[in-house]
């Protein structure tokens, strides 16, 4: 199919018969990309493959684990071509989480992989919180229930496909099940475990609570280990499928968020990061949950052994953006095409000729519903404060600001909590524009760092992770060999001064539409 060929980018040429390799899978919602660094931190090349989403019933969505085999082999034995494959110390996994993937007791999927996108078991989650206070299920999970999440998909297939449950030896995420197809063991690591819903956050265990409510086996559970451990050595049919030797180890790896936080730097308290992509979150690295009555934060256990990882989330960062570029920008991107240049540039210029504040103009940016900090699937997108002085540049300028706002939101929910950052790394697309750095360092009021790596922290992160489970890495403290920081950006007092006295504008705003939200939504 067109939609799967294979994509391979050579970023640095001339390796060293010396030099050893790890090769890092990020293994995304829409395809798997493979990229093969050397141990002293250079990106060599990648190559990406990507692969189908089934979508139906509204909001169902569902993928074929064998697209994600086949992009891994693919991707893999393109790596290995470049080295001799006996150089290739390890292969490691940053993977999308939040699914449920049905495995029988010979490790064959016993129907499709339920995406973490899928919203299909709201009413297991009821159920579950009929049971659980939301309060007290928060203090466990260090998330709120929800029916993104594996253990509201168990109940579902339990309920609605006993015979797939009940012939289920184990439920899985993707990560797991390509290391079982690599090694033919089966395990999972806490990162991953910490976004099902069923994982106490506070123990590093399955929550038995938490399962007998929901009525699902713990026996049906993969066991849990740290990301870094060696799941073994590849098998002569993986070996030969990847182009790689037995002797190439498979370390188990993390959840996209988990490995994110390591590839943008956060491995030690307080280090904090903005991964600047179509969503978009505020993370950092801590020794305990950030558990707060307004439930805002989520909290993934960390790569890194025993720490946390607490993450503020919003549905439309780069979404927006990119809604303004198609919606609003069409004069700059089609001069951007004629040009052969990027449209963001052209409407960066634009941008940058409004001041701090729009104007006047407060941007909503709702477009997909709001996870952190508002938690409200009914809030939408707006425009307020539009008035005949306004300009086409004014109205630009607000969409970023407005993501700004927004994560500012949930960056003061990690400073009231003493999580207070000297810096904050930028990853992601969001954080290539000049101008968008400059609107974030001011809204945020903290010094803002651009990696030269923008949007590869979750194969950075995954490559790390690697390199300390088998040893070629005595910390995750290598992370810094990998990036460099390419700009700093320091707020300026008078612009930050302006956002000061918008931002609780901009919460009144959204709180005097709540009712409006909830109309709208009924008229649907």
């Amino acid at each position: 199919m067109p939609g799967r060929r294979l994509i391979q980018n050579i970023f640095l040429k001339g390796t060293s018969n010396m030099e050893k390799y790890i090769i890092a899978h990020d293994l995304g919602t829409t395809a798997n990309k493979a990229t093969l660094f050397s141990t002293d931190g250079r990106m060599i090349s990648s190559a990406v493959r990507s692969y189908d989403t089934h979508y139906f019933n509204d909001n169902w969505a569902e993928q074929n684990p064998e697209d994600w085999w086949e992009a891994v082999c693919e991707t893999t034995a393109s790596m290995a071509r470049l080295v001799p494959p006996e150089d290739v110390l390890a292969i490691s996994f940053s993977v999308h989480m939040m699914g449920c993937l049905a495995i029988d007791d010979h490790g064959k999927p016993l129907r499709p992989h339920i995406l973490w996108s899928d919203m299909r078991a709201t009413r297991q989650m009821a159920r579950l919180l009929s049971q659980v206070p939301e309060k007290e299920f928060y203090a466990i999970t260090g998330h709120r229930a929800s029916a993104a999440y594996t253990l509201e998909k168990i109940m579902w297939v339990k309920d609605n496909e006993p015979e797939v449950y009940a012939r289920t030896a184990c439920f899985i995420h993707p990560k797991d099940y390509m290391v079982y197809r690599l090694t033919g063991r089966v395990m999972s690591d806490f990162s991953d475990a910490s976004g099902t819903n069923a994982f106490d956050i506070n123990t590093f265990e399955w929550s038995k609570k938490l399962l007998d409510c929901a009525g699902v086996d713990i026996g049906r559970l993969p066991k849990l280990v740290p990301s870094i451990t060696v799941a073994g050595t590849l098998l002569p049919e993986a070996a030969a499928a990847c182009g790689l030797t037995t002797q190439t180890k498979v370390v188990l790896g993390a959840g996209d968020g988990a490995t994110a936080s390591v590839g943008a730097g956060s491995v030690r308290e307080g280090i904090t990061y903005g991964c600047m992509g179509t969503s978009a979150w505020i993370g950092s690295t801590s020794k305990k949950p950030l558990v707060t009555d307004r439930r805002l934060i989520v909290n993934w256990a960390s790569a890194v052994p025993g720490l946390i990882n607490p993450i503020g989330t919003m549905q439309a960062a780069g979404a927006s953006f990119s809604w303004l570029k198609n919606q609003i920008c069409t004069q700059e991107t089609a001069e951007a095409a004629a040009r052969g240049v990027s449209a963001y540039d052209l409407i960066n210029e634009e941008i940058a000729k409004s001041p701090a504040g729009s104007n006047g103009i407060l941007f909503l940016p709702y477009l997909l519903g709001e996870r952190a900090p508002r938690w409200n699937s009914e809030a939408t997108g707006c425009f307020v404060g539009l008035k005949m002085v306004n300009s086409r540049c004014d109205v630009l300028r607000s969409v970023v600001e407005g993501i700004g706002y927004n994560l500012r939101i949930v960056l003061d929910e990690f400073t009231g909590s003493g999580l207070d950052p000297e810096s904050i790394a930028l990853v992601g697309g969001m954080a290539k524009g000049a101008v968008e750095r400059q609107i974030f360092a001011d809204i945020w009021n903290h010094r803002i760092l651009k990696l030269n790596y923008t949007e590869e922290a979750g194969s950075i992160g995954a490559a790390v992770i690697g390199g300390v489970g088998i040893g070629v890495f005595d910390s995750f403290d290598a992370v810094n060999s990998f990036w460099q920081v390419t700009d700093t950006v320091d707020p300026d007092p008078a612009n930050a001064a302006v956002y000061e006295k918008y931002l609780p504008v901009f919460n009144q705003t959204y709180e005097s539409l709540l009712g409006v939200y909830t109309t709208m939504a009924g008229m649907r």
